[in-house]
Formats: C-alpha cells, sequence, structure tokens
C-alpha cells in the first residue's frame, strides 16, 4: 500500500497559498485493507474512506469510464493494481493531476508543474470531454487564478466548445450547475467564469438571457463592481441579473434552482432599481420602503441598496443615505401606542402607513 498527497493541495502547495484541504490517493489497497486500518467508506459508488483521526479522505486509485450522458454517467473501476498514473490520467487538469509521496517527492506525470509556472489552465486528456461539469469547474479555476495570470490553453477551449456543440452541457443536473456557480460567484474575479463560459458557448446553454450585447456587459460589469467591494454571494448574483426583467429573473433562478435568498434579491433588483434611483419625496421613499418589506427583512433592504449602487446608473451615495434615514425616521412609530389608540385591523395599518408618512415629512422639512 503507497499513499500519496493529491490535487488541489498538491497544486496550492507549489503556488504558495494556503492549503485547505488535503485529498490522499491510496494504490495497492482494497477496501477490507482500508477497513482494517480502522477507516469509514463513505458512499456506494467511489472507494473513499475517511481517516479515524484526522476525518481526511482518502481514496483508492481508480479508472473511470463513461456509459452515458452527464455527470454521473461513469462506471468506476477500482483495483491494487491500478496506478497512480492511472488515477491521475482521469482528473480534469494539469496542475490537479499532480502528488506527492511520503518523502515529498512531486509525481508530475503530465507535466503540471510547467503548466503551474506559465499559467496554463490544460487538461489533462481527451477523457476531459466525457464530464460536462468540467466545462464548468474550469471555468472556475480560471476565475480564482486569473489574478495570478492564468489563461486558458486554446486546445481546452477548443475542447469545450466541442462539449457544448455536441449537447453534453444539457446533461447536467441543475443542482450541479448551482453549486459551481455560486462557488464562482465568491471568487475574486467572477467575471472571468463567464467569459469563459461565453467563449465556449456554454453561457448560451445556462444563461441564455445574458447572450446579448447589451445584458452581458452590464451584468458582468454589475457583477465586477460588487465583487469588487468584496460583496456577497447574493448580492453579485443579484447583479449579474439586474439587466433581466423581475419575470425572467424569477424564472432563470427556478431553472438554477437558486436559494430563496438569491432569488428574492435578484427580483427585487430588477423590480426596484428604478423606483429607488428616483425616490426623492416622503411619499415616493415610503412607497419604496414598503414594497421592499424593510421592516421585517431590514438586511435585505441593504443588500439592495449595494446592488443598485454597482449599477448603471448607480444608486447615488446620498439618496442611499437618505433612504437609511428614511427607515430609521419610519421605524419610529411604534404600532402599539396606535393599538391603544383604538385602532384594528385596515385602519391600524392606515394609521401607521399615516404617521410613517408624517415622520418623513418632519425628516424632509415638509408639510404633509
Amino acid at each position: 500500500m503507497k499513499i500519496y498527497l493529491v490535487g488541489g493541495a498538491v497544486r496550492d502547495d507549489l503556488l504558495g497559498l494556503p492549503v485547505k484541504d488535503r485529498d490522499w490517493v491510496v494504490v495497492g489497497a482494497t477496501p477490507e485493507d482500508m477497513k482494517k486500518r480502522g477507516f469509514r467508506q463513505v458512499g456506494a459508488d467511489f472507494p473513499v474512506f475517511i481517516h479515524p483521526d484526522t476525518g481526511e479522505e482518502y481514496a483508492l486509485a481508480r479508472t473511470e469510464r463513461k456509459q452515458g450522458h452527464g455527470y454521473h454517467g461513469f462506471t468506476v473501476h477500482s483495483a491494487p493494481d491500478v496506478t497512480l498514473e492511472d488515477d491521475l490520467r482521469r482528473r480534469d487538469l494539469t496542475i490537479n493531476a499532480m502528488a506527492l509521496d511520503r518523502d515529498n517527492h512531486l509525481i508530475d506525470p503530465f507535466n503540471g508543474r510547467k503548466d503551474l509556472e506559465a499559467g496554463i489552465l490544460r487538461h489533462v486528456s481527451d477523457a476531459f470531454a466525457e464530464d460536462p461539469l468540467r466545462v464548468l469547474r474550469t471555468a472556475r479555476f480560471a476565475a480564482r487564478f486569473a489574478p495570478l495570470g492564468f489563461t486558458l490553453a486554446n486546445s481546452t477551449r477548443d475542447l469545450m466548445q466541442q462539449m457544448v456543440t455536441d449537447g453534453e452541457m444539457e446533461h447536467l443536473a441543475a443542482e450541479r450547475v448551482w453549486q459551481e456557480l455560486q462557488r464562482a460567484l465568491n471568487e475574486r474575479t467572477p467575471t472571468v467564469f463567464f467569459e469563459v463560459l461565453e467563449s465556449c458557448g456554454a453561457l448560451a446553454v445556462l444563461l441564455p438571457e445574458l447572450t446579448e450585447p447589451k445584458p452581458y456587459r452590464s451584468g458582468l460589469a454589475a457583477l465586477a463592481c460588487t465583487s469588487n467591494q468584496n460583496e456577497t454571494g447574493e448580492v453579485r448574483y443579484a447583479a449579474l441579473l439586474s439587466p433581466l426583467t423581475p419575470e425572467a429573473v424569477k424564472l432563470r433562478s427556478e431553472a438554477l434552482k437558486a436559494p430563496n435568498d438569491y432569488r428574492e434579491l435578484a427580483v427585487m433588483v430588477a423590480r426596484y432599481a428604478d423606483e429607488l434611483r428616483a425616490a426623492t419625496g416622503p411619499e415616493s421613499r415610503l412607497a419604496v420602503l414598503e414594497a421592499c418589506d424593510v421592516w421585517r427583512r431590514p438586511e435585505r433592504f441593504e443588500r439592495l441598496i449595494a446592488v443598485c449602487r454597482c449599477l448603471d446608473p448607480p444608486l447615488a451615495p446620498d439618496v442611499a443615505q437618505q433612504l437609511r434615514q428614511a427607515e430609521t425616521a419610519a421605524r419610529q412609530v411604534d404600532p402599539r401606542v396606535l393599538m391603544q389608540d383604538g385602532y384594528s385591523g385596515k385602519a391600524l395599518g392606515q394609521a401607521i402607513r399615516n404617521e410613517r408618512l408624517k415622520k418623513l415629512h418632519e425628516l424632509h422639512g415638509t408639510e404633509p
């Protein structure tokens, strides 16, 4: 039995980056050998085991053969005679197909270190084309390493384009697409992810509403702005879809199976961005605050402002501050006082609104 550190941990160590997770490959062992040593097997399809002390993943060396479409269309073969090189050959990119042995010697059969030093993202073999998820993963790695000067090899881009032409992307489960998209949104340069997808034709399959030049440019510009501001994934997603109509945002978010907080904020941006920019008086500002449900969801309102400050035209900082002041003033109204005065039902709701509007007029120095 031989054990090797593989994949991202080797890559990041060579790049001088923090190593977050460590994955191991075991050559020359059977599942029974692993269990005898106290490892716990997880999953039925892949020979992966959890170390009894560290909790790290140890996978038996394996090969894969394509049997159908999509991410799950593989037959996995694992046996003691599968070599380390066999295992590394099935990986996506050369920079992810390196290993370290117990003596810290680098095993690099596909010249990953050379590509790492040159800043090239290159596929290991034509087996890359068997897994459409690798199109998204490669685009995500491009987004992650673009600040370090990495670019995509032309041959890999051509292969990704052929995969799109062959219809492989259409077999990806929405959950897998969303997982990669969500991760990409939180990279340092998330726009690169979508630029790579656009360059190989995958964007037209996954986000067809953004393939027209104007929404594509506007969405990526807003995304770049929010990522430069280090905003959350929800804010970045809403910025990306900001050129679309509320209905288009809703339908695409449902197709992607985006979580509710992502979908709700994106729809709100599409619906209320213009109203926020135009809200200059007490009545219009109260109407916007009500429409955005700021009383129950103040944190979402702040995210809405964060997106709108990155749109074209942007929400001006002074307007954003005035909206926050209007919210603070309106919150001074205590419904319990009005209830003590005898208001209830619809009358109570109207009385609360009237008092809030009065507070906003006082803030503006105007008469109701």
